[in-house]
């Protein structure tokens, strides 16, 4: 007779994560997501920096607060559907928190790209080139990743053609 080890989670306060999450990520991080959390506090630090641009202004004043009351809904809600699933109430898939297929592909591509992406802003920090500037030319990174993305695709179809 095989016994079963059920190992059960702390239940999450709702309250805490959302009070952690006055500073976004900190909530997600309570919840276990911790990709999202850092994700989450690298998006409110970008928004705090563009703040001083008044180029951006008032969209990043507007989007600002808004993010932080997406991060404290989205902190609450995951801790009451983990306290729901740890109670067996809720049926629901488990939380996995995985690392994107395209992030784990062992790419230069993406290496190559924050290296860029730190170059740029740090000539922005040294007034080399202006923020206004970057703002300028962000489509070429939407361009830069559609085209990876399509490269990607056209090898793994041509390797599945001469592989099978």
């Amino acid at each position: 007779m095989e016994q079963k080890i059920i190992v059960k989670r702390q239940p999450k306060s709702p309250v805490l994560a959302g009070f952690l999450s006055l500073f976004p990520g900190l909530g997600a991080i309570y919840n276990g997501q911790i990709y999202k959390g850092f994700s989450f506090i690298i998006i409110f630090a970008a928004m705090i920096t563009l703040q001083e641009h008044g180029e951006l202004q008032p969209f990043i004043g507007l989007i600002l607060p808004a993010f932080v009351i997406y991060a404290i809904i989205d902190a609450v809600q995951t801790a009451n559907r983990i306290n729901l699933r740890s109670a067996g109430k809720e049926e629901v898939e488990e939380i996995k928190e995985e690392v994107p297929q395209v992030l784990k592909a062992g790419s230069i591509f993406w290496g190559l790209v924050l290296v860029a992406l730190g170059v740029v802003f740090l000539l922005a920090n040294f007034e080399v080139i202006d923020y206004g500037t970057i703002l300028d030319f962000w489509p070429v990174a939407v361009i830069v990743i559609g085209v990876k993305l399509v490269v990607d695709y056209l090898t793994r179809k041509n390797n599945k053609r001469q592989g099978g």
